[in-house]
C-alpha cells in the first residue's frame, strides 16, 4: 500500500499476513445521506481503510463513495460486520452475500463478529466457523470480531481453528482495557480502537465528562501545537493499536489523519494511560443477548 500525498501512512501486519493502515475510517451512526459524502472526504484524505457494520445500515453507500473515488480496489482495505441476528453457519454465509451485494465487492478483506452472545455462545461459535469457511473460499482475506472478552475469545478459539486476526473494542484514554489489550497481544490479536477519542463518552449520555477537554490531554496538545484528538490517535498508534475514528466534516476528517509526523513521549503514555476511568461507554458485552438488541438485516 503506497504513501498518500507524500505521507508515509504505517501499516500493520496481522496474524493472517494481510496489512492495513495504522489507521482506519469508521461510519458508526452515520447517517446514509452523510456517509457517501463522508467515506468520500476520509478517501481524498488518504485514509485507505473503511470501517462499516451491516447494522449500521449503510455498507451501500460505503460502497458508493469507493466507486466513486476511483481507486483501485487492492489499495483499499474494506472492512464489516455480521450482526447477531445473523448468527449461525448457513445464516452468516448468507450475511456475507448480503454485505458483499450492498458493499459492491466480491471479496471482503476483514469480515468480523460485532458482538459475542455469551448466552448462545453456540451460535457465535458456528457464525465464527461460517467466517473460517469464508477465509478458506478467499472470500474474506482476514477473520475476526468485536467487542469479545477474554472469556468469549478463549471460548472461541477453543471451538474454532483460525485465531481472530482482530477484536475491535472500545478503547479510549478513559476507558483503557489494559487487562483485554494484554489479552489480545498476547494471543496475536490485533486490537482495533473504536471510539479511539473517546467520542463515547461525551455523545452517549454525557456523564463521563469529555476527553477533548481534559486538562491532560489539552496540555500534552499544547506542548506538541496539536489539537487532543490528534494527541489520543497517535496514543494509539505508538502503543501498536489500530484507531478506528470517526467524522462527517471533512475538515475534522483531516486533523484525525495528520497524527504520522510527530511522537509522543512515555511520560506522556504514562500519563494518558493514568486517566483510565474502568467506566465502559458502550454496552456491556456480557448482557447482550438477541431478544434485546436483535434487528433484522435487510438483503439489500
Amino acid at each position: 500500500m503506497p504513501s498518500v500525498a507524500g505521507m508515509d501512512v504505517p501499516l500493520i501486519t496481522l496474524n493472517s499476513g494481510v496489512t492495513m493502515p495504522a489507521l482506519g475510517f469508521g461510519v458508526f451512526q452515520t447517517p446514509p445521506d452523510d456517509t457517501v459524502r463522508a467515506v468520500e472526504a476520509a478517501l481524498a484524505t488518504g485514509y485507505r481503510h473503511i470501517d462499516t457494520a451491516a447494522a449500521y445500515l449503510n455498507e451501500r453507500e460505503v460502497g458508493e463513495a469507493i466507486r466513486r473515488s476511483g481507486l483501485a480496489r487492492e489499495e483499499l482495505v474494506v472492512q464489516t460486520k455480521v450482526w447477531i441476528t445473523d448468527y449461525g453457519y448457513d445464516a452468516t454465509l448468507h450475511a456475507f452475500d448480503k454485505s458483499a451485494r450492498k458493499l459492491g465487492v466480491e471479496q471482503i478483506d476483514l469480515l468480523i463478529l460485532h458482538q459475542a452472545l455469551p448466552g448462545e455462545f453456540e451460535l457465535t461459535v458456528e457464525a465464527y466457523r461460517a467466517l473460517e469457511r469464508l477465509l478458506a473460499d478467499g472470500k474474506a482475506r482476514a477473520i475476526g470480531v468485536s467487542n469479545f472478552m477474554p472469556d468469549h475469545l478463549s471460548r472461541l478459539m477453543s471451538g474454532s481453528t483460525v485465531v481472530p486476526a482482530v477484536n475491535q473494542i472500545e478503547v479510549h484514554p478513559y476507558f483503557r482495557q489494559s487487562e483485554l489489550l494484554a489479552f489480545d497481544a498476547e494471543h496475536g490479536i490485533l486490537s482495533q480502537a473504536w471510539s479511539p477519542i473517546g467520542g463515547i463518552t461525551f455523545y452517549r449520555d454525557g456523564s463521563h465528562g469529555s476527553t477533548l477537554e481534559d486538562p491532560v490531554i489539552k496540555e500534552i496538545a499544547a506542548g506538541h501545537d496539536r489539537t487532543p484528538a490528534q494527541v489520543m490517535l497517535r496514543w494509539h498508534l505508538q502503543q501498536g493499536r489500530q484507531a478506528i475514528p470517526k467524522s462527517v466534516t471533512p475538515a475534522r476528517i483531516a486533523e484525525n489523519f495528520a497524527v504520522f509526523d510527530f511522537e509522543l513521549t512515555e511520560d506522556h503514555l504514562v500519563a494518558i494511560d493514568g486517566l483510565d476511568t474502568g467506566v465502559r461507554g458502550g454496552p456491556e458485552p456480557e448482557q447482550i443477548t438477541r431478544e434485546q438488541f436483535g434487528r433484522p438485516i435487510p438483503e439489500d
